[in-house]
C-alpha cells in the first residue's frame, strides 16, 4: 500500500461510489487496518411486513461494514460465504452500529466478523463473513 492509500482514504473512496450504502445512510465513524465501525438510522420503508426492520437491512449493514474493513488492507476482496444471526429486533428510528473486525488474514482469505448493535447497546446481529482477497490493489 502506498503512504497515500491509508484506510481511511480507501474506504471513504469505497463508500462515495456505493449508492447502496448511501441510499441506506450508513456512515462511517472509524477505520483503521482490518477493522471499520459504521453506523445508520432505521428508516420505515426499511421495515417488514411485520413492523420490524427487514433482516436484509441488518444483513446489508454488517455486509457494508465488513466490505470496508476488508479493503483496508489495500487490496480488492470479495465475500464468497457469510452467515448472520439476528438477536434481537430493530424498529424505524433506532440508532444501530455494525463493528467489522478481521479474526483472521491468510493469504488468500480472511474471516470477518460483524457485531450490531442499537442505541441500548443491546447486540441485534452477528455476522460471520469469508472473504477472498484478490491481488488487485486499490488505489486512494
Amino acid at each position: 500500500m502506498k503512504k497515500d492509500d491509508h484506510p481511511e482514504k480507501i474506504v471513504q473512496q469505497m463508500l462515495n461510489s456505493d449508492p447502496f450504502s448511501q441510499w441506506m445512510g450508513i456512515k462511517v465513524l472509524e477505520v483503521r487496518e482490518g477493522f471499520c465501525k459504521a453506523g445508520m438510522t432505521v428508516r420505515k420503508e426499511m421495515q417488514n411486513g411485520y413492523g420490524v426492520t427487514h433482516g436484509g437491512i441488518l444483513f446489508s449493514l454488517a455486509d457494508s461494514a465488513l466490505a470496508f474493513a476488508s479493503a483496508t488492507f489495500g487490496t480488492v476482496s470479495f465475500g464468497i460465504d457469510h452467515s448472520i444471526s439476528f438477536t434481537k429486533k430493530t424498529n424505524t428510528g433506532d440508532e444501530l452500529i455494525a463493528e467489522a473486525t478481521c479474526i483472521f488474514r491468510g493469504s488468500r482469505t480472511g474471516v470477518i466478523q460483524v457485531i450490531i448493535i442499537n442505541d441500548k447497546k443491546q447486540k441485534v446481529a452477528v455476522l460471520k463473513g469469508t472473504i477472498y482477497r484478490s491481488e488487485e490493489k486499490i488505489i486512494a
